[in-house]
């Protein structure tokens, strides 16, 4: 039978700021708690859980022997969902008392592994056949980002994604995009097409006019080294907005 250990790594350290010393073992309470809670989860998985004990389980390895339970609301408080808590940048999260290195370890871990879970059901993947989760992998990457970032996704000529690169990260309304380097690194990665996509940290996915220069700048050097520009994606908190489907390209 399995069991479950509380042990920590090392470096990972209960969090809480001048408090008492920390005793050798968990209070039997905590530990019961921690046991229920890890038994439910083995039983009916994530979908027999809220948001706020989905994110005790994650604080358990960050903060081995005191109660996480108050930090995990706060955490849920401040930032809404769990996916916002997992993609909150590391100096919003240190703002929460409570918040030291091991607990954004731990979350940040988390959002390595959901977005490299995501971005291996896309890699060498058709695109048409897998647009949907294309969809879903730009949603985890980028739709809690709070700064711009752009990002161009590149394919060969079946259509399957080859490379999927950042290119830039900006303000919180603004990144720096040059059409002649993403043509550039297409030629480099002997890719026949290309998929721009970035974030809208306002949650709006509505072009601005710059969007909409920049993609027909990136668009017109495409053209001209016989490259095709399949679309631009602006991915807002909760939906998405396609410049071939508005007819923006």
């Amino acid at each position: 039978m399995s069991t479950f250990s509380d042990s920590a790594l090392p470096f990972l350290l209960d969090e809480a700021p001048h408090a008492a010393p920390i005793p050798d073992k968990q209070p039997s309470y905590i530990k019961d708690h921690r046991q229920r809670l890890r038994a439910r989860f083995m039983a009916g998985g994530a979908a027999a859980m809220p948001d706020y004990e989905l994110l005790e389980l994650v604080l358990f390895r960050a903060i081995p022997r005191r109660d996480v339970k108050p930090l995990a609301r706060a955490l849920m408080d401040r930032f809404g969902d769990f996916n916002r808590v997992i993609s909150a940048s590391e100096a919003r999260l240190r703002d929460l008392s409570g918040v030291g290195d091991a607990v954004v370890i731990e979350l940040k871990i988390v959002e390595a592994a959901a977005q490299r879970m995501a971005r291996a059901r896309v890699m060498q993947q058709h695109v048409v056949s897998s647009w949907d989760a294309l969809i879903d992998y730009c949603h985890t990457a980028m739709a809690h980002r709070e700064t711009e970032c752009f990002r161009v996704l590149y394919l060969d000529r079946k259509n399957v994604l080859i490379a999927d690169e950042e290119q830039a990260k900006g303000t919180v309304d603004h990144v720096p995009v040059y059409p002649r380097e993403v043509a550039k690194r297409a030629l480099e990665l002997n890719a026949s097409a290309l998929i721009l996509v970035h974030n809208h940290p306002s949650g709006d996915p509505t072009p601005s006019q710059a969007d909409i220069d920049m993609t027909h700048q990136i668009a017109a050097a495409c053209d001209a080294l016989g490259l095709t520009l399949h679309d631009h994606l602006i991915i807002g908190k909760s939906t998405e907005l396609s410049f071939r489907a508005d007819g923006f390209i």
